[in-house]
């Protein structure tokens, strides 16, 4: 078996490509050991090695930090190893979605018009390029022209994400739905 990686903006942040479908839904952002052990048996394993602080599970990859990027010379192997040997063995990848982050968005039922449009955009526009940096993003709620995302994955915690939210997204947003005025990181 052969798993390629690829490095991630974020330098604490390794993304793996085992060349296969590992999980069909949404991807699934494991914060912690304790969330862990209920939503994928396979994030478990990781967790348990030394400095892992986060891990996201997509569609064909998986994205592991660390709590310091000087870190990954002597881990990735070792990860690489715990990952190898789940996928040999059938561990379990996810057995429930959400890794915490999964409540309901927060916005006025008269904005849903709004909603759906700012929730289109980021699905087929953002996400994807998220996605190729080893991410994810959410959309958490829109209040008076303020857009509310959750980044994700390797984008948690990565020196560019504040760029990505500004540059990026709020500027194509702002673009394309006259009502928004501003993109923030979710504080909720």
């Amino acid at each position: 078996m052969f798993i390629e990686t690829e490095a991630t903006p974020n330098p604490s942040a390794i993304k793996f490509l085992p060349g296969r479908a590992l999980h069909l839904g949404d991807p699934v952002d494991i914060p912690s050991a304790e969330i862990a052990d209920t939503v994928s048996p396979l994030a478990a394993a990781f967790f348990a090695l030394e400095g892992v602080t986060r891990v996201l599970i997509g569609y064909d990859f998986i994205v592991v930090m660390l709590e310091d990027a000087a870190q990954w010379q002597k881990m990735k192997p070792i990860v690489l190893s715990v990952l190898m040997e789940g996928l040999i063995l059938e561990t379990p990848i996810v057995l429930q979605e959400g890794g915490g982050e999964e409540d309901a968005p927060v916005f006025d039922p008269a904005d849903e018009h709004i909603v759906k449009q700012i929730c289109a955009l980021i699905d087929e526009r953002v996400r994807p390029a998220v996605a190729m940096d080893g991410g994810d993003i959410l959309f958490k709620g829109f209040d008076r022209g303020v857009v509310f995302l959750s980044m994700r994955g390797a984008c948690a915690g990565c020196p560019s994400s504040t760029a990505t939210l500004k540059g990026g997204i709020e500027n194509m947003l702002r673009h394309l739905i006259p009502e928004v005025v501003e993109v923030r990181a979710a504080a909720f």
